[in-house]
Parts: structure tokens; C-alpha cells; sequence
């Protein structure tokens, strides 16, 4: 029986990446990164990030009401098993008030 796998994909500011891939990487080592013999695996690709945080709101970048472009990472990593705390460990450690992920199921064909 193999193990359940996951992609989660996160955007975050390109100054955060590599902190918060290092905190997934060490705090998950058999989890998160790992395909077959290699560790530490992550696709990224930079872009932009748009968003207005609206009233209520405490943005780590910008101010609310005010429309943000921020130059961001799409992080892209596979997890085994553990999704549900990898997530929450993100949340923890990532700067952004909410923060923007995916997580897909992955099959074995």
C-alpha cells in the first residue's frame, strides 16, 4: 500500500520563500520534498500577486482599501501523509494574514 501524496501549492512575497521552505523541509523531513532519493524538491515560479484588503483587515504589505501588486513565489511541493499539519505549520509560519494555497490529491497510475 503506498502512501497518500499531495501537492500543495502556496504563493508567497520572494523575501519569505526560502524561510518558509526551509521550516517545511526541517520540521517535515520525510514529508514534504522527498521523491524517491532526492529531498528538498520544490518548483517555483515568480509572479505577480494582486489583492485589496478590504476594512478589518491587517495586511503585512500595503494598507486597506488600497490595491497591491506584489512580486511573489508559486511554491509547489509534494507532501506524504501529513497535509493537514503541513498546512497549519504554513499558516504558522508564513507573513501572510491568509494565506493562498492549494492542496490536490495525488494518484498513482
Amino acid at each position: 500500500m503506498s502512501l497518500a501524496r499531495y501537492k500543495l501549492v502556496f504563493f508567497s512575497p520572494v523575501s519569505s520563500t526560502r524561510g518558509i521552505l526551509e521550516h517545511l523541509f526541517t520540521t517535515f523531513p520525510a514529508h514534504v520534498g522527498k521523491i524517491g532519493n532526492y529531498e528538498r524538491c520544490a518548483f517555483l515560479t515568480r509572479g505577480t500577486g494582486q489583492f485589496c484588503a478590504t476594512a478589518g483587515a491587517n495586511p503585512t504589505i500595503g494598507t486597506p482599501g488600497t490595491l497591491e501588486r506584489v512580486e511573489e513565489d508559486r511554491v509547489e511541493v509534494l507532501v506524504l501523509e501529513r497535509i493537514r499539519e503541513v498546512v497549519a505549520t504554513l499558516k504558522d509560519v508564513h507573513p501572510y494574514e491568509e494565506v493562498a494555497y492549494d492542496v490536490y490529491k495525488l494518484e498513482d497510475y
